[in-house]
């Protein structure tokens, strides 16, 4: 039954050496594998997530990748600092300061990668 399996984010990307320098780079991340097509990235609490190459990147206009953090200020001065770029969306009833929204429940705050998808900082309350 898939209420006992693990699930795991996969990122399309249409240049993986590109998409491998921005995550890296910019963010920070070690792949733990790479294989040609795909790269695998870990994080700290034991998920993973996948880079894949495929033509059709970029092509969601919606968050595909979303990174639960504990100050979300401080991780987007450091991801800036890295040359990372944040959105601002025009979203009814939403508060802005440098590039974090104040949402019900919590702070968001959204970037594109090298390959034009949507991520996510979210700060819960």
């Amino acid at each position: 039954m898939l209420g006992h399996s693990e699930i795991h984010a996969n990122i399309p990307a249409s240049d993986l050496q590109r998409a491998r320098d921005f995550y890296t780079r910019c963010l920070g991340l070690t792949p733990t594998s790479e294989d040609g097509s795909s790269l695998t990235f870990p994080t700290p609490g034991g998920s993973w997530f996948q880079v894949y190459e495929t033509s059709s990147a970029g092509t969601g206009k919606h968050t595909v990748a979303q990174w639960d953090v504990e100050d979300i200020a401080a991780e987007v001065r450091d991801l800036r600092a890295r040359g990372v770029t944040f959105e601002e969306y025009d979203l009814p009833g939403v508060e802005w300061h440098d590039g974090v929204a104040s949402v019900p429940g919590g702070k968001v705050a959204w970037f594109l990668d090298s390959e034009g998808n949507v991520m996510c900082l979210d700060q819960r309350s």
